[in-house]
């Protein structure tokens, strides 16, 4: 077993180390509980990965407190392209475990420098793909001088979430601004904010719905987003309230919608 490769795998995996000594004691007890399972002869067992034949799925009900401990509030990112959360061909579009763990230690890098979260980049262009795990969009004036709400397109790097595909539907449905599934750099980003075309920014997931993002660090400078021009105070744009506000709505029956689901007794 070698115990250095293990070390290595905690620290990229932001798990805490082991004694290497206390662990060989460990498994020479395991071995002495285990010995008649031990096989004599060579070949006769082994250890694979495959499809498996059978699975089970569980639905867990549990409470849980509010996603923003402090309140609705903005965030700030850093742009990172030195780890990357997702590759073509990868398992960036599924709902897998292993996405998630290999995003830890950055963010935790990330959180000593004072930034909530890393804006995921990719490829020499700098892509914008995912914000921590969430989707991300941009509400922006495109250079065409459109009103429009970006995400990146699901070319197999980008998770399908629910809320994302909420968000679109909604967006469309209101028909208010063009809606788009297209790829933007954050050199194109940059220019957009120099140029005062970007009117707001959010993640979109799960359990926060909607996070809204005030700041992004990019090679080596701050860019402020700004939130909504009408409210100072404010920690959200209007756009972002607004789904967030309905979405929320949905979900507790207090909008009524063709997403709910009337469960009878």
């Amino acid at each position: 077993m070698n115990m250095n490769r293990l070390l290595r795998s905690c620290q990229r995996l932001a798990l805490p180390e082991f004694d290497k000594a206390q662990l060989l004691e460990s498994i020479k007890k395991l071995l002495l509980v285990d010995e008649r399972w031990i096989p004599s002869e060579r070949d006769t067992e082994s250890l694979g990965v495959g499809p498996s034949n059978q699975a089970k799925i569980f639905v867990i009900n549990c409470p849980v407190g509010p996603y923003y401990k402090t309140g609705f509030a903005a965030v700030s990112l850093a742009a990172t392209s030195n780890y990357v959360r997702a590759w073509p061909g990868g398992t960036g579009d599924a709902k897998v475990g292993g996405n998630y763990a290999p995003g830890i230690r950055p963010q935790v890098e990330v959180a000593q420098k004072g930034y909530a979260q890393n804006l995921w980049l990719f490829g020499e262009e700098d892509f914008l793909t995912e914000v921590g795990t969430m989707n991300l969009f941009v509400f922006w004036k495109n250079a065409e001088g459109e009103l429009e709400l970006v995400t990146p397109p699901l070319d197999g790097t980008i998770l399908p979430g629910v809320t994302r595909d909420s968000i679109l539907t909604l967006a469309k449905q209101w028909g208010e601004f063009k809606v788009s599934e297209k790829k933007v750099t954050m050199p194109q980003l940059v220019e957009a904010l120099k140029e005062k075309r970007v009117v707001e920014m959010f993640g979109a997931g799960t359990a926060a719905i909607v996070s809204p993002i005030k700041n992004i660090f990019y090679k080596g400078t701050d860019w402020a987003i700004p939130l909504d021009p009408k409210d100072p105070s404010s920690q959200a744009g209007a756009l972002t309230k607004r789904f967030a506000d309905t979405i929320m709505g949905i979900q507790y029956g207090e909008i009524p919608h063709e997403w709910s689901v009337v469960v009878k007794p």
